[in-house]
């Protein structure tokens, strides 16, 4: 039987480019977006053509309901679930001086960064960990896509930067609480990639980047991040629970 695998944000972006590249490992795909899923045709239609059975479950991660239901459909389809990539997330709509920035945005941020992960992690950890229980060759991990931003202050994006830098920390947590069922908790933390999320930054970036900010001087891209998911996924650094790697093109290596 295939695995499975539920990637959150996954209908374009970050998100799109790991559910291509674990199609092409052999998983069938659980595509968890905002997204009407009509709009997102024609990337589940490219999953399919990579051989991936593909179910869209169109929900807000920030909704326990909605999360609840995503769980509920996959297990009326798939009957299992080996791989969940918490990968959705959002910028302010505003990037607001942390002097100016609202308590409205802050809730929105961190609702859908961190509370929507959190809780998803907690309703497919439980899952996994039955999964283990009533079958020792079942393997299974989480991937949490957070951001050099967990580390690196912005004052223009408050709200994110606290939202991802807790992402590490849940991390960690259930590293250590899903040990004991051997399911391994992996962090990506993604520097300046091509997104959507991106685009209206990127005359700032492109600059940036040209003046030398990263060691490899080029904008990552999303099939940089499913390249490290792929690996996670796949089971090929199972020892290594809890630990993050970067894909920032050198930007957080410390230098004179």
């Amino acid at each position: 039987m295939k695995k499975v695998a539920l990637i959150t944000g996954a209908a374009r972006g970050i998100g799109f480019g790991i559910a291509q590249s674990l199609s092409n490992e052999g998983f069938d795909i659980v595509v968890a977006d905002v997204m009407e899923e009509a709009k997102a045709a024609d990337n589940m239609a490219a999953l399919k053509k990579l051989g991936a059975e593909v179910l869209y479950c169109r929900g807000d991660i920030s909704s326990a309901a909605d999360r609840k239901k995503m769980l509920e459909d996959i297990k009326g389809k798939f009957g299992c679930l080996n791989v969940l990539v918490n990968n959705a997330g959002v910028a302010p709509s505003v990037r607001a001086d942390i002097l100016e920035a609202t308590e409205e945005s802050y809730e929105r941020v961190m609702k859908i960064n961190l509370q929507g992960p959190y809780f998803l992690t907690q309703l497919a950890g439980k899952w996994m960990a039955e999964q283990k229980k009533s079958d020792e060759k079942f393997t299974g991990c989480i991937i949490n896509i957070s951001s050099i931003s967990s580390t690196v202050a912005s004052i223009g994006r408050g709200e994110y930067c606290i939202s991802k830098a807790g992402l590490s920390m849940m991390t960690k947590l259930y590293a250590v609480r899903l040990a004991e069922f051997n399911i391994p908790v992996y962090e990506i933390r993604p520097g300046i990639i091509m997104t959507d999320m991106t685009s209206t930054v990127k005359e700032k970036y492109d600059k940036l980047i040209a003046e030398g900010i990263l060691l490899q001087k080029r904008w990552g891209l999303p099939e940089d991040i499913a390249k490290a998911a792929a690996m996670m996924a796949r089971g090929d650094i199972a020892y290594s629970t809890g630990q993050v790697i970067m894909i920032d093109g050198g930007f957080t290596v410390e230098r004179l």
